[in-house]
């Protein structure tokens, strides 16, 4: 059974059980007059002995209250035709503890499932509606339940009543009853149905009657069943009123609360309407004067204005026009709409025929690329003959640059110096892990979200037609079911393909041949044959320790303390300092991994500052453990011995010596084992360098029967860093010799070279790193490739300076040099 919505019910019950009510008195006032010599007896002086039970889902009965409540046909019709045929037609309405017991099934309430305390009220009216009962009832007295007399439907009870005193003494109800009279007020402007409500009682009870007026306020509120249920067990009335007084104050401040929101929510939707008015009131006398233009007139003239200051081509003009007409003819509301409007937007954004007027003095453009960076002279030479060019022609073409180096030598940071240098814009984005080829070449436009392409991007990013763009990390350049974007790349780094790059976006062609490409790599191994040929490339080796200290007086200090809030003169780092951070803690190629050990000392100075340490502070060689901790590199001491021979070798992180070590494990049987993570290419060139002096034996002076029996181990250390390449040639050959001949090599000598099967000598790659390599560990005798003289000589004075270099074309010469 359930109840109907309280507050909006009890203005239907003002009507329903008017009629009722007078109906039953009529009715009892007849039978009183029937009955001449009886004694006159009130019908709650005679409330039964016994009372069915009817039960309740959401909220208690108060006594006084006359509600309509809509009942289940089944299991409680037989409870009501009970009711019905009693005398005093009185039940009982019992507020069941879990509200859903009834919800799944009627017939499931047990006599443990209701509370103990109770409304007993007397039936006015049944009324049937499909499967369900209408009753009226009307609330007459508090009752216990003392026994349960039927614990099956339907319920009967044995109730203990409650009747109400008459109240004379009002002294210390009064401040109560005003209390609450006084909320009620308050509450009526905020709710008109409490003042329905309120006007119902008032018609059957005087606002004096203390009991009914706390349950009629307690009825008012929206208060949980739990809370009610305590008040209507409350039978003291002092201590009910306090009860009631707290719920009618909770619930004046949740009405207050609800209409400050909708307050607000009124005034919000006010102002909207008033704007909404104004607008139209706007347009209205827009129209009146000839001033009013819809989106799409205003949208065409901003794009006509846009394109009026643009040089477009012949074809771009008429995909323009064509698509203006176009959008002429669609509803601002449709799809295909926005569709042409954004196309138009791009059209009409890129740099068609505007440059960046170009700086072609070379002295100045020197100064800015020796201002920014340290050493890399062979990027700002050509640099300086792309600006020399430049400025016999009158004008400058577009270039493709190929920065190659390990990570940290300046790659990225030289492009935006190359920008400022020659005056032209700048845009920087990584193709890194690009699978896509839609990133290079934009999407089609029948596709939803569609965009064009990051070059097309980039000119509308910068607005100039010949800006430098830097594409970096294009060595890591990926493939997927996507396409291939290093193959959508080869169009547009092709100067003879570029002056006519087609985005699958705009369709429409656009001139990229002025654009200044630089890219940036590793190595060259993962670029595509293809794509590499298109560019220039340049290696960018590794600095040296005299580079490195330049560069971190000139430019990481100054950066690190501008970041860390210190002032030059706080901090005080000597060129000896500097030199051994960079040997001990910093000895890469690059000067990443210095800077970040200068912030970490500039941060420690900060907090040491900060608690009170004396300017300036002094970094010395015996505090900079301190601040950097341990050591990271030692000082590196090349092996020396009978079957150790010093090797030169190249890494992504710049040039390494590498001592190989070989040893007789025992002599009897043949073997040849090679350790220290080689790769396929140097584990051939150890057997090219085994079978070669094997076959040689009688020329090197070797005993001819030693290898016979021999088992040879070679080893290249460090075990745990993987190697590969065929420039070890020579020198596992050279550690062999000195094993068989129990002789050890020329002290002093380090080398690199491809060796043959007969001998020959070949060229091998990354000169300088190797050289500087030596030098980093004080080697100044080197034996290299005749093939290799060039690169050597080309090398810069400083890094050639002092060293010894030898240029063997067959290994004959090195075996006369070494032993």
């Amino acid at each position: 059974m359930s109840e109907t919505e309280h507050q909006d019910e009890t203005g239907i019950a003002a009507h329903a059980t008017e009629n009722p009510l007078d109906a039953t008195n009529s009715t009892e006032e007849s039978e009183t007059q029937a009955n001449a010599g009886s004694t006159l007896v009130h019908y709650k002086e005679v409330l039964p002995t016994t009372l069915p039970i009817l039960p309740l889902l959401h909220r208690p009965f108060f006594p006084g209250q006359a509600v309509p409540l809509v009942v289940e046909g089944e299991p409680w019709k037989q409870t009501i035709e009970m009711v019905v045929a009693s005398e005093q037609k009185m039940l009982g309405l019992v507020l069941l503890k879990d509200a859903n017991l009834l919800n799944n099934s009627s017939d499931h309430a047990q006599t443990k499932d209701f509370y103990t305390m109770g409304t007993a009220c007397r039936l006015h009216r049944v009324a049937q509606s499909d499967d369900k009962l209408q009753i009226m009832v009307e609330g007459l007295q508090r009752f216990r339940i003392e026994t349960w007399i039927s614990q099956q439907p339907p319920f009967i009870v044995q109730p203990h009543y409650y009747p109400e005193p008459r109240y004379e003494d009002m002294e210390e109800l009064k401040p109560y009853v005003l209390a609450i009279i006084n909320t009620i007020r308050e509450l009526l402007p905020l709710n008109p149905l409490y003042g329905e409500e309120l006007k119902i009682f008032l018609e059957r009870f005087a606002p004096d009657d203390p009991s009914h007026l706390a349950d009629f306020a307690a009825s008012l509120t929206t208060s949980n069943a739990a809370e009610l249920q305590i008040v209507l067990e409350t039978v003291p009335l002092l201590k009910r009123v306090e009860k009631v007084l707290t719920l009618l104050n909770k619930e004046l401040q949740t009405a207050k609360t609800q209409t400050e929101i909708r307050k607000q929510v009124e005034e919000k939707m006010e102002k909207q309407h008033r704007e909404f008015l104004l607008h139209e009131q706007l347009k209205t006398i827009q129209k009146e004067l000839g001033l009013e233009k819809d989106d799409r007139t205003a949208e065409l003239e901003k794009f006509q204005k846009r394109l009026h200051t643009l040089q477009l081509t012949p074809e771009a003009e008429q995909v323009v026009k064509d698509e203006m007409d176009k959008l002429k003819m669609l509803e601002p509301g449709s799809a295909e709409y926005n569709v042409s409007r954004n196309y138009l937007d791009w059209l009409s954004l890129l740099p068609w025929g505007k440059y960046s007027a170009d700086k072609l003095n070379i002295k100045s453009a020197r100064k800015v690329l020796d201002g920014d960076h340290e050493g890399l002279e062979d990027v700002k030479q050509r640099i300086i003959e792309f600006i020399g060019v430049g400025n016999l022609k009158g004008s400058i073409q577009g270039t493709i640059l190929l920065l190659v180096g390990p990570p940290g030598v300046g790659k990225t940071s030289i492009g935006r110096s190359v920008a400022n240098a020659i005056g032209r814009e700048f845009y920087r984005f990584s193709i890194g892990g690009m699978r896509d080829e839609a990133e290079i070449k934009g999407h089609r436009r029948t596709y939803i979200g569609a965009m064009p392409g990051k070059f097309v991007q980039a000119m509308k990013s910068v607005g100039s037609a010949n800006p430098v763009i830097m594409l970096d990390e294009i060595d890591k350049i990926g493939a997927s079911y996507h396409g291939d974007p290093a193959s959508a790349l080869l169009e547009v780094l092709d100067p003879e393909q570029n002056v006519d790059f087609l985005d699958h976006y705009m369709d429409v062609r656009f001139d990229l041949s002025k654009v200044f490409f630089i890219c940036t790599a590793n190595q060259l191994d993962t670029i595509p044959a293809a794509l590499l040929d298109r560019m220039e490339v340049i290696n960018l080796s590794g600095y040296l320790t005299s580079e490195k200290v330049q560069i971190a007086k000139k430019h990481l200090l100054r950066r690190q303390f501008e970041r860390n809030g210190l002032e030059r003169t706080d901090v005080r780092i000597s060129d000896k300092i500097l030199c051994k951070i960079i040997e001990n803690y910093a000895r890469e190629a690059g000067v990443r991994n210095l800077e970040k050990r200068l912030g970490i000392i500039c941060r420690k100075c900060a907090v040491k500052i900060l608690e009170g340490a004396e300017k300036p502070i002094k970094i010395t060689e015996k505090n900079l453990a301190d601040f950097l901790g341990k050591a990271v590199f030692e000082n590196e001491h090349p092996l020396q011995g009978t079957g150790i021979v010093t090797g030169l070798a190249w890494t992504a992180m710049g040039g390494a010596t590498l001592s190989i070590e070989v040893n007789l494990v025992h002599s009897y049987t043949r073997g040849f084992k090679l350790t220290g993570q080689l790769g396929e290419v140097m584990r051939e060139s150890a057997e090219i360098a085994y079978s070669y002096v094997v076959s040689q034996c009688k020329a090197l002076n070797i005993a001819e029967h030693f290898f016979e029996n021999a088992f040879i181990h070679v080893h290249v250390p460090a075990g745990a860093t993987p190697k590969d390449g065929p420039s070890a040639g020579i020198t596992m050959a050279s550690a062999l010799v000195s094993l068989a001949r129990r002789q050890p090599p020329q002290s002093g000598f380090a080398m690199t070279g491809e060796l043959t099967l007969t001998g020959e000598v070949l060229p091998i790659g990354g000169v300088r790193e190797k050289v500087i390599a030596a030098r980093r560990v004080n080697i100044y005798k080197l034996i290299l490739p005749k093939a290799n003289q060039g690169d050597f000589e080309a090398l810069p004075d400083y890094i050639r300076e002092g060293i010894e270099a030898h240029f063997v074309g067959r290994y004959e010469q090195v075996f006369k040099l070494l032993f």
